[in-house]
């Protein structure tokens, strides 16, 4: 019987060694002549010839699994060190089977388990103890604020709004996202709780949620930030809902449904309203409509509604409404619609707009259009392909199509009269054969325009020739910086999808003296034949980058060793000579940083009593495959498409299949995911960081989020591993010295002491928080709130959660 039962664990084992070793020695042999590295191969002889010897010479067998062990994390170790995610990859899968050999039944000779599994036992301790060791590896940077710096005093605001309100998305026009409210404060923020939590009712329809498949990118995201003005907040919904709540109670005051074309909605691939927009029309212009609120509808069009009834302000473009298909042309259906707030000031409602990313070279326009904030007349429109480019258009006229766009939030200098935008690239993104000159000119750049004319004042360019979809996602901050012999220089800060801060005087657009930025050279070779790429691209030598290096294979991941293995053949099969490498054609090329950033639509956050800048960031790289159209097209797989009417098919998938009409070519797109649906680059995935401003250097960092509702194959593992995790949304600073964030993907709500960067608060929200907080006062109470509804691209919860915390606030309705 004895006997049968050592046969039986045997064969086991035999068959668990063989189909590791078979699969490693394959893959290894493969990594091997793509020129990757030799201990896939190895293992696999090792698991291969220990799963052999088993059966006659089990002793000899244990023996050769342990010193396998041994030299594997000797291995480990000269790749990675002791990097406790690098290390656990690599080992925990050989671990697990030295663990397997443990087992009194498995292998054994002699009747002391201990004279049969020595050797064994000692290398798998020696694995735990390195294992154990990196455990203690910090994956900060710290640092904290000096005393002198947290106690500087707040500046002019200059914002002429009462320090309790928050009446732009980021509370100025500005853009600072800075409360001067210091209520709450590192020492109680403990004490801090939900006074209440409302429901707007606007919640997830069936197909809005799907984020894998043909149909993929019709995605339900709550992104919004509420604005505050007097006693009441403002806010929009996914489907387009406008709402006002008491901003003590979160009692609905009332909503308002513009009632948007199903057909619309159901083309969109993003269900998004970040924010409304607050305007007082001056006293000397005669309305019935004096206070109101603009908010964006998915049907392309943007609402004015009494602000104290929400009631359409019938004075303003059609009984309420202005179309910003006017002047556009053909627009297929979902192919533009906004999702940001417009920047209202000087009697001038400025916007743009999203156009649909990659389906053809000839699209609608991206110009910026201003209308008049009382009766929506257009009353400028910026069209780079134009001349001049500001003008006033006629009924008919149609705007230059197919020009970069410009669709995050937009920030504005009052004095200076002066509105930002960051643009984007003439569609598609991955190939630029068709771009005309201007297009190339305005690209990925901050342009500053009058608020009033239009007329451009100047323009930075922060990527030439943009192949790779880095626009500028979120309008710049500003700040006042400290100039030379005492003199203050007003700045602005622009973050961009690399991890790159640009300061820039805001009046000129100009370097301010002390933050250079240099031309450097970046690969050029293997682009498409009928495109080309800049030799040299722009980066800021002064100031800290959140830009990750280069990739080399060993950082490749996976949730084992196997799917690891798998990473790194496809590392060796891709075309990658660093960032900025051209996309190649009939070969998959790495992106990375890749276009859902490092600092996304969220961008940054000011202090400008401290000279600090904000940033969280995420990691994850891409891969794109330039294709010729001409075959799938024959097949009939790809429809043909002049332009004319909606598109012929569903639209090519945002995150996977990009049909780009006109071109010769179509891109598959997709986040770089092994089988297991684990990203090939390990953690840290996310980070939060401050920057101070006038040093030039990181304070601190710190990895931000775990994987709590993270796992493969996208599963809720409720294991929280402290990676770091993938975050859409922003944070805020006060100046009580707290800095609050949700958006990562694990569903918190926290607060951070602005001195260190540690958590020092955290609730647990009961949808995905990818949204940016922000903060005001009431009664005499400072308020947090936080929206909580998900995001259909991270895959956290979806809900329709607004949720306000004071300290020691009535306890709301908890959190599953």
């Amino acid at each position: 019987m004895q006997q049968s039962h050592a046969r039986t664990w045997s064969v086991i084992t035999a068959v668990l060694f063989g189909a590791f070793g078979l699969f490693l020695l394959v893959g290894g042999t493969e990594l091997l002549v793509l020129g990757g590295s030799w201990f896939y191969a190895l293992a696999g002889v090792a698991l291969l010839a220990a799963a052999v010897m088993g059966f006659r010479r089990p002793v000899m067998a244990m023996r050769l699994y342990a010193a396998f062990l041994v030299v594997a994390t000797v291995w480990s170790l000269a790749e990675v060190g002791f990097n406790i995610w690098g290390l656990e990859v690599r080992l925990l899968t050989l671990m697990g089977l030295g663990a397997w050999l443990l087992l009194p039944g498995v292998w054994r000779t002699a009747p002391n388990w201990l004279a049969d599994k020595r050797e064994v036992a000692g290398a798998l301790a020696f694995s735990f103890v390195v294992v154990f060791a990196s455990c203690f590896a910090s994956y900060s940077i710290d640092g904290t604020v000096p005393a002198d710096r947290m106690a500087a005093a707040v500046p002019d605001l200059k914002d002429g709004q009462p320090a309790g309100d928050w009446r732009y998305y980021g509370r100025n026009a500005q853009g600072e996202r800075y409360s001067p409210l210091g209520q709450i404060t590192p020492a109680n923020v403990a004490h801090l709780k939900r006074a209440w939590m409302t429901r707007t009712g606007d919640i997830q329809q069936a197909g809005e949620a799907v984020v894998a498949g043909p149909d993929a990118g019709h995605e339900f995201n709550l992104e919004l930030t509420p604005i505050k003005v007097g006693d009441t907040l403002y806010m929009c919904t996914p489907h387009s809902w406008v709402m006002a709540m008491d901003a003590a109670t979160g009692r609905i005051k009332w909503k308002y449904d513009p009632h948007p074309a199903k057909a619309d909605l159901d083309s969109n691939v993003y269900l998004a309203c970040r924010g409304v927009s607050y305007y007082r029309i001056p006293d000397e212009i005669q309305t019935s409509c004096r206070e109101r609120i603009y908010s964006p509808v998915a049907d392309a069009r943007i609402v004015a509604v009494n602000a104290q009834t929400g009631q359409p302000c019938e004075d303003f473009g059609d009984h309420g409404f202005i179309s910003m298909r006017d002047y556009l042309g053909n627009v297929p259906l979902g192919f533009h619609f906004i999702t940001s707030p417009p920047l209202v000031m000087k009697n001038r409602l400025i916007t743009g707009g999203w156009i649909f990313d990659n389906q053809a070279n000839f699209e609608p326009s991206g110009a910026v259009r201003a209308f008049d904030a009382t009766t929506g007349k257009i009353a400028w429109v910026w069209d780079a392909g134009h001349t001049p480019e500001t003008f006033t258009p006629n009924p008919g006229d149609m705007l230059t199509r197919d020009t970069p766009n410009a669709w995050g939030v937009y920030t504005a200098d009052p004095e200076l009269g002066l509105v930002y935008l960051g643009t984007g690239n003439a569609p598609p993104d991955n190939w630029g054969g068709s771009r005309r000159p201007f297009d190339d000119a305005i690209s990925s750049a901050t342009v500053a325009l009058d608020i009033v004319s239009g007329e451009r004042r100047w323009l930075y360019q922060t990527v030439h020739h943009d192949l790779w979809d880095m626009d500028i996602p979120s309008g710049p901050s500003m700040v006042d910086l400290p100039g030379p012999d005492g003199t203050t220089i007003p700045a602005l800060v622009q973050s961009t999808k690399r991890g790159e801060f640009f300061v820039l005087d805001r009046r000129t657009g100009q370097t301010v003296p002390g933050y250079p930025v240099v031309e450097k050279p970046v690969p050029t070779a293997g682009h498409a034949p009928d495109d080309r790429v800049s030799p040299t691209q722009p980066y800021p030598t002064a100031m800290p980058s959140l830009t990750p290096p280069d990739l080399k294979e060993a950082d490749m991941w996976g949730a084992t060793l196997l799917d690891q293995m798998i990473c790194r053949i496809e590392y060796r099969q891709s075309a990658y000579d660093g960032q900025f490498t051209p996309p190649h054609v009939g070969r998959t090329t790495i992106v990375y940083p890749a276009f859902y950033g490092v600092v996304d639509w969220q961008g940054i956050t000011i202090d400008p009593a401290r000279k600090l800048l904000f940033a969280n960031s995420s990691y994850l790289p891409f891969r794109i495959k330039l294709d010729h159209r001409t075959s799938l097209e024959q097949e009939g797989v790809l429809p043909k498409w002049t332009g004319q009417g909606n598109e012929p098919a569903a639209k090519g998938n945002a995150l996977a299949i990009s049909p780009d009409y006109g071109t010769p070519y179509v891109a598959y797109t997709n986040p770089w995911l092994n089988p297991l649906q684990i990203p090939c680059k390990g953690p840290v995935w996310g980070t939060i960081t401050a920057i101070d401003l006038v040093s030039k250097k990181i304070v601190w960092q710190h990895p931000v989020g775990t994987t709590r509702d993270t796992g493969p194959f996208r599963t809720h593992n409720n294991i929280p591993l402290p990676t770091g995790m993938y975050n859409i949304g922003g944070s805020i600073v006060t100046r009580g010295g707290v800095v609050f964030m949700g958006a990562t993907a694990d569903d918190y709500l926290r607060a951070f002491d602005v001195a260190t960067g540690d958590v020092i608060w955290s609730d647990r929200l009961p949808a995905g928080g990818q949204a940016t907080p922000m903060s005001y006062e009431s009664g005499g109470r400072q308020y947090v709130v936080m929206a909580a509804g998900g995001h259909g691209g991270l895959g956290t919860r979806s809900g329709d959660y607004i949720i306000a915390y004071t300290l020691d606030g009535q306890q709301g309705n908890s959190a599953p």
